[in-house]
C-alpha cells in the first residue's frame, strides 16, 4: 500500500521562494508508484494542500489532515523543505512530535540550536569545534562600535543570528559602516553576531543518515565573484560550486571528521549542511544547516549526485529512515 507523504513547502521567512522551488524538486523526485506526494504550502495566512490543478484545499492543523472530495487524507510522513521559519526553527518539528507524525529532519531542539549561529556555536566549542571570534548584539542594546572592532577587528561580518540564504549579512570594512549594517541584520532578526573575517578556502560539507549509516558527502568548494558567498552567489549563479573540493588529503580529512563530529555531537538526523571557512590549515565551522536547499541548483544535490546517489533515492531514503 501507498504511503501517503506531505512535502512542506514556503514557510515564514524571506527564504520562502526558495523553500518552494526544494519542495517541487521533491515532488517531481518521488516514486509515484511507491509514494501519494501532496505538497503542502505552510504561510501564515493559510496552511493548505495544491494539487497540480493550482486547487488549494485547507489543511486541518488539528491533526494535520486534508479532506479533498470528501475523503479525509492522513498523512505516514512529512518532507520537510521549509527552509528558515517555521521548518527550520524547531516549531513544526515540535508540532509533528505532539501528533507523532514522522518527519523527515532532525528533532525539535535540535533544529532551534542550529538555526541560533550564536547558540549553535556556543555549544559545540567545548567539543574542539573552531569557530571565527564573534560579538553578539540584541535589539535595543547600545552598541558600542570600539569594542566590537577591538574582538573581532576588520573586516568583519555583520549576520542574523537566526536567518538563512545570506539574507541579513553585510561585509563590514570600516566602523562607521557598522549601523547600517545592524539595521540590515536587525530586519531580519532581533538578534546579530558579528563575526571576524578568516580569509580561507570556503567549503560546504553534507551529511546524511544514509540506510542507517552517518555518511558524509562529498565537499564542495566555495568559489565566489562577489565579496562573499551571498544570496546572488548561492542561488543566481555568481559562484562556482565545485565538487568534489580541491582539497589535500590533510584538508579533507579534518573537514570531514569535523562535519560529521557536529552531525554526532548535535544528534542530528536527516540531512545538514554544515559550512567551513580553513585558516592555518584547519576549518573553522560557520554555521549548520538542517533544512539544505534541494533545488537541482543546490549544493547538497549536488553532493550526492557525485557519491552516486540520485535525487529520487536521497529522498526516499529520508522519508525510509524517518518512517523507522
Amino acid at each position: 500500500m501507498k504511503k501517503n507523504i506531505a512535502i512542506i513547502m514556503g514557510g515564514y521567512s524571506s527564504e520562502y521562494e526558495i523553500s518552494l522551488k526544494s519542495g517541487q524538486v521533491v515532488y517531481e523526485s518521488l516514486n509515484k508508484n511507491k509514494y501519494n506526494a501532496y505538497r503542502i504550502h505552510i504561510f501564515k495566512t493559510k496552511w493548505v494542500f495544491v494539487n497540480d490543478f493550482g486547487e488549494e484545499f485547507q489543511i486541518d492543523k488539528n491533526d494535520f489532515s486534508v479532506l479533498i472530495d470528501g475523503a479525509k487524507i492522513n498523512f505516514d510522513c512529512v518532507f520537510n523543505a521549509i527552509h528558515g521559519s517555521p521548518g527550520e526553527d524547531g516549531f513544526m518539528q515540535g508540532y509533528f512530535e505532539l501528533l507523532s507524525i514522522p518527519h523527515t529532519s532532525c528533532n525539535m531542539y535540535q533544529a532551534a540550536l542550529t538555526f541560533n549561529k550564536r547558540d549553535c556555536l556556543s555549544a559545540l566549542k567545548p567539543y574542539g569545534i573552531r569557530t571565527a571570534e564573534s560579538y553578539f548584539v540584541n535589539l535595543g542594546d547600545t552598541i558600542d562600535e570600539d569594542a566590537i572592532v577591538k574582538k573581532v577587528g576588520l573586516p568583519c561580518f555583520v549576520k542574523a543570528n537566526r536567518a538563512g540564504s545570506s539574507f541579513g549579512i553585510t561585509k563590514v570594512y570600516k566602523k562607521e559602516e557598522l549601523q547600517k549594517a545592524l539595521d540590515v541584520a536587525f530586519k531580519e532578526d532581533d538578534e546579530v553576531i558579528i563575526e571576524s573575517f578568516l580569509d580561507g578556502v570556503e567549503v560546504s560539507v553534507g551529511v546524511t543518515t544514509y540506510k542507517e549509516t552517518i555518511t558524509v558527502l562529498p565537499i564542495t568548494e566555495i568559489v565566489s565573484e562577489n565579496d562573499f558567498f551571498d544570496y546572488k552567489a548561492k542561488y543566481l549563479g555568481e559562484s562556482q560550486e565545485i565538487t568534489p573540493a580541491r582539497l589535500n588529503e590533510v584538508q579533507e580529512e579534518k573537514v570531514r571528521s569535523m562535519a560529521k563530529k557536529v552531525y554526532e555531537v548535535l544528534r542530528l538526523k536527516g540531512f545538514s549542511r554544515s559550512e567551513y571557512i580553513f585558516k592555518d590549515g584547519e576549518p573553522h565551522l560557520l554555521e549548520v544547516n538542517t533544512v539544505p536547499g534541494l533545488t537541482k541548483a543546490s549544493i547538497f544535490p549536488q553532493q550526492a549526485a557525485e557519491a552516486g546517489i540520485s535525487m529520487s533515492d536521497l529522498f526516499e531514503n529520508a522519508i525510509e529512515e524517518a518512517l523507522k
